[in-house]
Parts: structure tokens; sequence; C-alpha cells
């Protein structure tokens, strides 16, 4: 099969594109490679996807439509895997206009490709900071999401909101996945994992927010590629039950679905940061700070209908993916 992979050089890009051309597939990525942070990571990524000649990758940004457009004429893809997105909570706090062009222009640009191409299947990032101030736990895709916290998570939203009308007006399936808190080897330099790791190796104070009275479902990023690799795989249908008297948030009477992909085993942070200190081989000197604009006290996954529809099934516990980061870590910067 052809897939689009947009933000093909960043995290979860790079894995789900390493893993469509291991099985096979053929994978057109994109990615603006922007600066959000370091540009030398995306490029590595990219070094080694270029390796295998199923990979073929074009520099373009979500909101340049014509060169969507364009794209999507020159090759008849099978379906879309969109992870390209502006990210981050806090940053979205003091930069909120790079969220309405990333992440709502450019999915627009993207829903309307797929509309004029007949694409068999729309598979997007959402998040779980979406759940914003919803306090009950486990957090379930059939419950209310009205009360993001931050631009971020509300830009997340939008994105459900925009692919619920596409498939409703166009019949275009579309599933969206809310990841939780993805780590593992490649990952994001803002990410805690990441940023915890070099300023330990380096003997730098963390910083720990919320005095540490945090948890999150901390997912290893094999698991959230598995997830994804099986939805793609498999396009929403409508949920013929839906009942528009009592309407079911995760699902429609159009071809249109939502799952959480998580852990199902939050974590708080002075375990995480414990377990790292050990896989290190250092103490971690800590600096308290209070809770963050735009943070939620934890995040915690209920992932029922994706074990249920795909049999998805989480493996790697904390200890086990933090090892592995903390090797890849080592080797990638030579500590």
């Amino acid at each position: 099969m052809k897939f689009l992979v947009t933000g093909a050089a960043g995290f979860i890009g790079f894995h789900v594109c390493k893993t469509l051309i291991e099985r096979g597939d053929e994978v057109i990525g994109i990615d603006n490679i922007n600066d959000y942070y370091d540009t030398t990571l995306k490029d590595a990524r990219l070094e080694r996807l270029r390796i295998d000649p199923k990979f073929h990758f074009h520099k373009i940004d979500l909101t340049e439509k014509e060169r969507i457009s364009s794209l999507f004429l020159e090759h008849a893809f099978d379906g879309v895997i969109n992870l390209a997105a502006q990210a981050g909570v806090r940053y979205s706090i003091t930069n909120p206009e790079v969220y309405i062009e990333s992440n709502i222009v450019g999915f627009l640009n993207i829903l309307e490709a797929c509309r004029h191409n007949n694409i068999k299947h729309l598979v997007y990032a959402s998040s779980s900071s979406v759940y914003g101030m919803n306090g009950s736990m486990p957090f379930s895709i059939h419950d209310n999401v009205d009360h993001p916290i931050s631009l971020y998570a509300a830009s997340k939203k939008s994105n459900e909101l925009m692919a619920h009308t596409y498939s409703h007006l166009y019949d275009l399936p579309t599933t969206g996945l809310r990841f939780f808190t993805v780590y593992g080897p490649w990952g994001r330099p803002d990410m805690a994992c990441f940023l915890f790791t070099k300023a330990i190796t380096e003997g730098k104070p963390i910083s720990v927010f919320n005095n540490g009275e945090m948890k999150r479902d901390f997912t290893y990023i094999d698991d959230i590629v598995n997830g994804i690799i099986n939805v793609v795989d498999n396009p929403a249908k409508p949920n013929h039950s839906w009942d528009s008297a009592d309407p079911d948030p995760g699902t429609s009477s159009a071809p249109y679905r939502i799952y959480n992909i998580g852990n199902n085993s939050p974590v708080s942070l002075k375990d995480f940061i414990s377990t790292l200190e050990k896989e290190i081989g250092m103490k971690a000197i800590k600096e308290y700070l209070p809770l963050q604009p735009g943070d939620v006290v934890a995040t915690y996954a209920d992932i029922e209908d994706l074990k249920n529809d795909f049999g998805y099934k989480p493996t790697t516990n904390i200890s086990s993916g933090l090892k592995k980061f903390v090797r890849w870590y080592k080797e990638f910067y030579k500590v």
C-alpha cells in the first residue's frame, strides 16, 4: 500500500514510517523541519528512513495548500496518517498563533485533499490533553471533552470536530488517536524523559512541577505504533446504533472514530524520576516548582475500545521503556 505520513521527521512519525516500510509499504513523508527543537535530530531520523528506497521525503508545510494538493494528485494514496502538528502545551501559552496555522489551517488542508482524492482512511493525531478539566479517571472517549485548558488542547479538540464534519458530509473515514505521554528512543527533546536524562547526565537540575505530585500514563513508542498500524488498516465505520438523542462523543452515525492510545497504567512523576535515576546510574538534582498553566495533574487512559476493536495491548512497562531510551540516548549523544 502507499501511505502519506505527515510529520515524518518527528518522533512518532519517524517510527510509523519505519514500521510501514519494514512491512513492505511505500511511504511518502512530509515535514516542514521547523526549529521548535533541534533539527539535527530530525535530520538524523530522516537519514535513517532514506536508506530504504520505499521511503520518499518532501519538505512541505501543511499550510502550503497548493503543494499539498499537488502531492495528492501525484500519488494515489491508500491512506493518510497525519502526525504533523505544533506540539507542546506550555509553548501554546506564549505562541498561540503558531497552533492555529499548523494545527487548524494545516489540518483543514489535509481534510480537503483527502476529500477530493477519495482517500480510504485518514488517521490523525489527537492528544490526551483534550480531557482538560475532566477529572473522571480513567479518561474515556465516551466522556465529554469541552473544557480544554491550553490552546494546544483546544486545537486538537478542533481537529476531532473538523474530522467529524468531513466524515458526515463527505463520507470520509476518519480516526482520531488521543496519545498519552509517548516516550522512547528518538524521542522529543522537550518531553520529560529527554529533558530529565539530559539534565541528569550533565549534572544539572531538573524542574519538577507541582512538587512531583503528578501522574502520567507514560506509553512506550512501540505500543503507540502498533496501535496506529492496526487502526490505519481498518477504516472507521459508522456506529449504526448511535443515538442522536443520547449522542456518544467517541463514535458517530458517520464513519468516524476516536480512540485513546495509552498504557492504562499511570506512573507518578516521583517514581518516574527514581526509575530514570536507576537506569542512568546517577541521582537527579531536583528543583521543585508549582503546577504550570495548561498542565493537568494526572492522565490515565481507558483503552477498552481500542482493546475490543483491535486487540490492542501495551506490553512495555516503565522500567523496560526507560532502559531502552537511556541506552539510545547514551549511544546517540555519545554520553
